[in-house]
């Protein structure tokens, strides 16, 4: 059974007011996103969200609360990103410590770099999706969703 919604995740990674960023390079030119992607098979969102940050900026992190939710809907948006409906899922995470973002050995072919990007510099980066109003609002207010996973709920008695 295909479901018609992509299920996605993205880490948001604030240190030292700046925020962690996945450089590319492609038809739409340099842009930047949050590290995620999409949840596979058998991968709840933490799971998924860790691999995404390990495979995009090389890097083990201790998974928080849900930041926010972002929805694509193509035919709402001129298909601006593409024809895939998805739901995103960003979580609030912080790098274990030691941990040193970094590109990749085997980068996504149009990832070109890893950058940290200064929060008060992050209106001169184009960011997609154009999500930096929310990053900043949840760095000053700090609400967050908790995840409540079924598997760590108490069996009703």
């Amino acid at each position: 059974m295909t479901y018609p919604i992509r299920v996605r995740t993205s880490a948001l990674i604030i240190q030292d007011n700046k925020v962690l960023l996945v450089e590319f390079k492609d038809e739409n030119g340099l842009h930047y996103n949050l590290p995620g992607g999409g949840v596979e098979s058998g991968e709840t969102l933490v799971e998924s969200v860790k691999r995404e940050a390990l495979e995009e900026a090389s890097v083990h992190m201790e998974v928080g609360s849900v930041a926010f939710l972002y929805e694509y809907a193509p035919f709402k948006n001129k298909e601006k990103y593409g024809t895939v409906h998805s739901l995103t899922t960003v979580f609030d995470c912080k790098l274990r410590d030691g941990e040193i973002p970094q590109l990749p050995h085997n980068p996504d072919e149009n990832q070109t770099a890893v950058k940290w990007i200064p929060l008060d510099e992050l209106n001169n980066v184009v960011l997609y999706p154009n999500i930096r109003h929310h990053i900043l609002l949840h760095v000053k207010q700090h609400r967050s969703i908790d995840l409540l996973e079924e598997q760590k709920l108490e069996d009703y008695k």
